[in-house]
């Protein structure tokens, strides 16, 4: 199957005015789609369900985008036994006809680019660029995965020996579970589900219950390309009642999840207890978060760090595992640093997300915007506030972005996962000190270094504990197939999604033999 090269999606430019136009009318388009339901689909078969999950837009927290059907138990027996019946078939076809339903997916999702884009600003809070740049990923997923696929299937070296034929080749898991985040509610999820599809597994998607119908326009395209019925089982539900009965299923064989340490931990303890009747060990591929810095040294380019840091903490309010949520920032430029970056901050406009002139949207929902706030008064202990630090969730869940200086590196807001638009200041003695309170943290996923030194980027490259680390730019926007994404330590396995390796988490080899 000739298939071009992987290009990177291109993202759209809002300035121009046909895109611009084409937006706002995407925008309506959805708007009049507000309040519609969405089944599950089982074996590939729609199923309702008398409960519901309701859908709210977090920027006016009253508003209907959509509900969704609510699984139970016995949805998740059902969802599981059907993507068992589907593996064999398959599993068995070659990787060429599975990788092409996923670049149908991607021409599917190309068409419909800006529509998918505006059901992400309305459920899940994201300005047009932070919603584009997610359908962008989201193909690039479809794309990239499927040529992995092809590539992974074509014959393995070994070494020859003389009176043997040897061949080793990689075969799927079997049936897993996806669980994917609701901040990048379509690219993660695409990623995450259509990695181990691609490479000959079945699974029962379990998509985030605040950003349910974006899951739904998923599974509607996957449809539309061809996926087989089972391949793929949408299954929106209630953590404790599904994600952590299939977790624990004796027939779940990965599970695929992406959120915060705290689950990301449970799902990895639950996993790991041999149930009656299992007969492997479960593969789980866990990505949980981060508390992520960036470093300034004396011969950085002082402008560059402050916008660096300035959109790597409050883009999509903060709400990505790979926002800095941390600036270490050496003494001699430590307070023009923190100058400009406050007066950055100032100038960001906080509003409803379908307003292109918004850059600052709302956060989730309710129980995030009382978390973040909660950091923000313990900050106020911690740190000297210089600016930012209110909340309003009258209308929505808006939070001023929020700079604390003067912040001991051991210090709450230091060490803890925010998920919010709060980033904290810490003043390091020289570069020295810099990097020991960077790597001061029980995460390890993004990291920035700006400098001019090329002796301190080299030792940064060696002694910055992270698994995406990036120099003289912002530590956010990793790109499928040019920077590989994962962490180590408490942010996870490191399966480094978009990456060459993602899809043989998801595989075994079996190497056969045959005497000559």
């Amino acid at each position: 199957m000739a298939v071009p090269e992987f290009r990177n999606e291109p993202l759209t430019d809002f300035s121009q005015p046909a895109a611009h136009q084409a937006m706002t009318e995407a925008l309506a388009q959805v708007r009049a789609q507000f309040g519609r339901h969405y089944p599950l689909w089982i074996g590939g078969r729609a199923v309702d369900t008398p409960e519901r999950i309701v859908s709210y837009n977090p920027g006016r927290k009253t508003e209907v985008v959509g509900t969704v059907a609510r699984a139970t138990r016995e949805h998740a027996e059902q969802a599981l036994a059907a993507a068992w019946e589907a593996f064999g078939p398959w599993s068995r076809l070659p990787a060429s006809a599975r990788a092409a339903v996923l670049f149908r997916a991607a021409a599917i999702m190309r068409r419909r680019k800006l529509e998918l884009a505006a059901w992400e600003v309305y459920e899940a809070g994201k300005t047009w660029p932070e919603a584009d740049a997610d359908v962008a990923e989201a193909i690039d997923f479809l794309e990239y995965y499927g040529r992995q696929a092809l590539r992974l299937a074509e014959p393995q070296p070994v070494t020859p020996l003389a009176g043997e034929f040897n061949e080793t080749f990689y075969i799927p898991l079997g049936a897993g579970l996806v669980i994917p985040p609701w901040n990048f509610p379509l690219a993660i999820l695409t990623g995450t589900t259509v990695g181990p599809v691609v490479a000959g597994n079945t699974v029962i998607l379990k998509p985030a219950s605040n950003t349910p119908v974006i899951g739904a326009k998923f599974m509607e395209i996957m449809i539309e390309a061809g996926i087989p019925a089972g391949v793929i089982n949408f299954l929106p539900g209630p953590g404790p009642e599904v994600g952590d009965y299939l977790v624990a299923h004796p027939r779940t064989r990965f599970v695929n999840f992406t959120g915060s340490m705290e689950v990301g931990l449970r799902i990895y303890e639950q996993a790991a207890r041999r149930q009656p009747g299992q007969i492997w060990l479960k593969r789980v591929v866990a990505e949980m978060g981060g508390k992520d810095a960036i470093v300034v040294d004396e011969s950085a380019d002082l402008e560059e760090a402050a916008n660096g840091i300035v959109v790597s903490a409050f883009g999509f309010q903060g709400q990505k595992c790979s926002a800095c949520s941390r600036a270490i920032v050496v003494d001699g430029v430590y307070d023009e640093v923190l100058q400009r970056v406050v007066e950055k901050t100032r100038q960001l406009r906080v509003g409803q997300a379908d307003d292109p002139a918004t850059q600052v949207g709302p956060v989730i929902d309710q129980a995030a915007f009382q978390k973040i706030m909660r950091y923000i008064e313990i900050g106020r202990g911690e740190g000297r506030l210089v600016v930012g630090g209110q909340g309003d969730d009258r209308e929505g869940y808006f939070i001023q972005p929020t700079v604390f200086a003067d912040v001991d590196g051991r210090a709450t807001i230091a060490q803890e996962e925010i998920f919010g638009p709060v980033v904290a200041f810490i003043r390091a003695r020289d570069f020295d000190h810099a990097l020991a309170l960077a790597n001061d943290t029980m995460y390890g996923l993004t990291g920035s270094v700006y400098a001019r030194d090329r002796y301190k980027l080299e030792r940064a490259k060696h002694e910055f504990h992270v698994g995406n680390l990036y120099f003289n730019r912002k530590c956010t926007g990793a790109l499928v197939g040019v920077h590989p994404f994962g962490g180590w330590n408490m942010s996870g396995t490191d399966a480094k999604a978009g990456g060459p390796d993602y899809l043989l988490w998801f595989m075994q080899p079996k190497s056969v033999s045959e005497k000559l």
